[in-house]
């Protein structure tokens, strides 16, 4: 099988600009409240930014839920061109629905793209008292023919329930519709569903589980790390138990089209500078992310590149024609 991520760590270093530092800037997170877009516009930018003086005031957050990232994209796409003021939080799940042609209509070339600062690990989680032990006791329920039911913070087919059909396709599923996946706004919809019963497992990444998992309310059956993640305690990765799956969330942000080439490289150093700040690299291990790091025009060529394997891979598992 293709291999999904093939991370580029380079670092275009484009000239700092000296302009002001811009003001009443808004990000928009394209999905509910406690999800990994809404994490991105309010740490990374609504935090670090503002502590670091790369902007004047505050940030304004805006939660736009719908389609899958799709509404927000849209509304960026058709009615924001040019605003130089406007960030939006973008994730491997944004390249992943623009492969799929989630966001009918529109493309990666619609937008810029400024940089990601940080990879998100992938986990399969359940509730504290679920019966499944191991990510192969659950994968193998599925198989079996028992009721298993993934639910994740994005729509059909995206990013999160690639994430288990890699794994099933690893542990030997042939028919992949076997897997009955349904889809939130958000992670943090769906984390509720696992806690609350209603759902055997969560599919997402570590951002999003560290509040519950601290809390006692779930345990951690894989994450699709290289090696083990210390702020996930104890919990193993997929590859330690047979299943060779490695899947980061790539975490950054993109701009509207038409905006100035001056605005594009002051947002790709605010974006770069947040990266290489102590500030984010302390927040980014609290959280659960590794160092990724890609800005400027070596991110935009990252992103076609990544649009096009997703469509690939969507293709090889039936997901595509």
């Amino acid at each position: 099988m293709k291999k999904l991520l093939t991370f580029v760590f380079s670092i275009f270093l484009l000239p700092l600009s000296s302009a002001s530092p811009m003001s009443n800037v808004e990000c928009i997170a394209p999905a509910g409240v406690g999800g990994g877009w809404d994490f991105t516009c309010r740490v990374p930018a609504a935090q670090v930014m503002s502590d670091l003086k790369l902007v004047e005031g505050n940030i304004e957050v805006t939660n736009m839920s719908g389609a899958g990232g799709g509404k927000a994209y849209a509304h960026v796409v058709t009615k924001r061109k040019g605003d130089e003021n406007l960030i939006v939080a973008a994730s491997m799940a944004t390249a992943a629905r623009l492969g799929q042609n989630v966001y009918a209509g529109f493309d990666a070339n619609d937008v810029r793209w400024l940089g990601a600062l940080g990879a998100d690990y992938g986990v399969i989680a359940v509730a504290k008292d679920s019966p499944y032990q191991s990510i192969k006791d659950l994968l193998n329920a599925v198989n079996n023919g028992e009721k298993a039911l993934f639910v994740g913070g994005s729509s059909a087919g995206g990013w999160d329930h690639l994430k288990v059909l890699i794994l099933a396709n690893k542990n030997g599923m042939k028919n992949l519709r076997k897997v009955n996946y349904v889809a939130f706004d958000n992670g943090g919809k769906a984390m509720l569903e696992v806690i609350g019963g209603r759902a055997d497992a969560f599919t997402g990444d570590t951002s999003e589980v560290l509040s519950n998992l601290d809390a006692g309310k779930i345990r951690i059956l894989a994450v699709l790390s290289p090696e083990r993640v210390k702020r996930l305690g104890d919990a193993k990765t997929a590859k330690e138990q047979g299943l060779d799956v490695v899947g980061a969330n790539w975490r950054g942000f993109y701009a509207p089209s038409g905006i100035s080439n001056a605005a594009y490289s002051q947002w790709v150093g605010n974006v770069m500078s947040v990266a290489q700040s102590p500030e984010w690299a302390e927040l980014r291990e609290k959280n659960g992310l590794a160092p990724f790091a890609s800005f400027g025009a070596d991110f935009e060529n990252f992103i076609r590149e990544q649009v096009q394997v997703v469509r690939d891979l969507s293709q090889e598992l039936g997901f595509m024609k």
